[in-house]
């Protein structure tokens, strides 16, 4: 199942269980979730951020670039460690 941080989860529950039908409708571009609503869409995230902060409260809304697939809300991170040994 899903696993989500406290805040914002409503927002992002609603895009996974709605993504499909958002892609339809704003592929490619960068909405703006509140609640189970679409606020905004922009072309770029900069964009969505400074338009959105004019009228709603950080941390209040989501941010997600719409694309089909997992690869629009799943990110991996790869970092280079290394072990020496002090022996």
């Amino acid at each position: 199942m899903y696993t989500f941080a406290p805040m914002l989860e409503i927002e992002f529950k609603y895009y996974l269980d709605h993504q499909a039908e958002l892609v339809k409708k704003y592929n490619g571009k960068f909405i703006v979730l509140k609640g189970e609503k679409v606020i905004g869409s922009y072309d770029s995230h900069i964009d969505a951020y400074n338009k959105t902060v004019l009228t709603e409260k950080l941390g209040t809304f989501l941010i997600q670039h719409c694309l089909p697939g997992k690869d629009s809300y799943t990110q991996t991170f790869h970092s280079q460690v290394i072990i020496h040994s002090l022996a």
